[in-house]
């Protein structure tokens, strides 16, 4: 046989009975959900910053990086809503390498999926417990999807995931914002038709069940930049790109139109330090253009407490083990300078 069952693994259902979302903090998520939903469908005019490590690799160093993100959005509460990204599964292009908290919740031991869903769990419950912020995550796996449907405020589809059909219809039936990156090859249409069918109504199988969903009326685009034929990357952050995102999007009958631009990944070409200037380029364009301010409701961040990265079981406190991350200073700047410019 090709695979080997090593163990069953607790269902969706038996590990938010064990590690509950406490009713206080349900209320809370529903005030910070409809805050959020208001941005994407105008009536509020805050800016988004969705920030944070580039996967969430330990509860220690992440909590302390929320905690601090918190004392932040308290000061800039007027003017923006802060989603912190706790990424607990990694895509991994070759497929090698550290794949989230949710596969290793020790990155220095074998991969346990089970001891890895509850690891998962109790980071973003103590999280939301001692900070009051409530998270984002990627979607890489349709079918983790349910154990984290109570807990999360925002989710991405990855640029590799973003044709998948699974992927597409389960978002349908989700209840937050679902962010969809444009593919590596930087194809809007591929991009604007995950949006179609997310926003749609759809049957389909899923966890062993017919389900039915209702279509997410905030499904809506990330701009990360893509990769040519020659492994060069091409960014799409700059005006011209937001005009023709917003020019397609006008001859789409879609909810919401929206866009979050991803500061990092090839807008960036991986460089993490020219993120900060990235952002500015953005929150200048949409200074200048009505359109563009109507369409961009947000930035996505890649940080961390100490910037850059390093390998597994280099022991540096609070710095990323996958891709290099913005530093706590740099990242706590960049948000008090995206509040002044806003």
């Amino acid at each position: 046989m090709g695979k080997t069952y090593v163990k069953k693994v607790m269902s969706p259902e038996q590990l938010l009975s064990e590690y509950p979302l406490p009713e206080a903090h349900k209320q809370l998520k529903a005030q910070r959900d409809e805050e959020i939903k208001k941005v994407f469908t105008g009536e509020s005019d805050k800016f988004l910053v969705i920030i944070g490590p580039c996967s969430a690799d330990n509860e220690d160093s992440v909590c302390d990086y929320i905690g601090r993100l918190a004392k932040v959005q308290d000061k800039v509460k007027d003017k923006i809503l802060i989603i912190p990204r706790i990424y607990t599964n990694k895509p991994r292009t070759t497929g090698e390498g550290y794949k989230g908290i949710v596969h290793q919740p020790d990155p220095e031991k074998a991969p346990d999926l089970a001891e890895g869903l509850i690891a998962m769990r109790k980071m973003h419950l103590r999280s939301i417990a001692e900070t009051h912020l409530f998270a984002a995550d990627e979607m890489l796996y349709p079918e983790n999807w349910p154990y984290l449907s109570d807990i999360l405020s925002y989710v991405a589809i990855g640029a590799r995931s973003v044709e998948n059909q699974q992927h597409r219809l389960t978002a349908s039936g989700i209840d937050i914002p679902c962010g969809m990156k444009n593919p590596t090859s930087g194809t809007y249409s591929i991009m604007l038709n995950s949006c179609i069918a997310a926003q749609g109504s759809h049957t389909f199988m899923y966890r062993g069940w017919e389900v039915k969903t209702d279509g997410n009326p905030y499904a809506h685009t990330i701009l990360r930049g893509a990769v040519n034929k020659h492994d060069q990357s091409k960014p799409n952050y700059h005006y011209e790109d937001m005009i023709r995102l917003a020019e397609m999007y006008s001859k789409l009958n879609l909810k919401n139109p929206a866009c979050i631009v991803d500061a990092n990944h090839s807008n960036s070409n991986k460089c993490y330090y020219e993120q900060p200037r990235i952002v500015y380029e953005v929150l200048h364009n949409r200074n200048v253009s009505d359109e563009i301010k109507k369409l961009v409701k947000g930035v996505m961040i890649e940080s961390y407490i100490e910037p850059g990265n390093q390998k597994i079981g280099d022991g540096v406190y609070g710095k990323s083990i996958t891709d290099p991350c913005l530093g706590w200073d740099e990242s706590e700047k960049l948000i008090y300078n995206i509040a002044d410019r806003l």
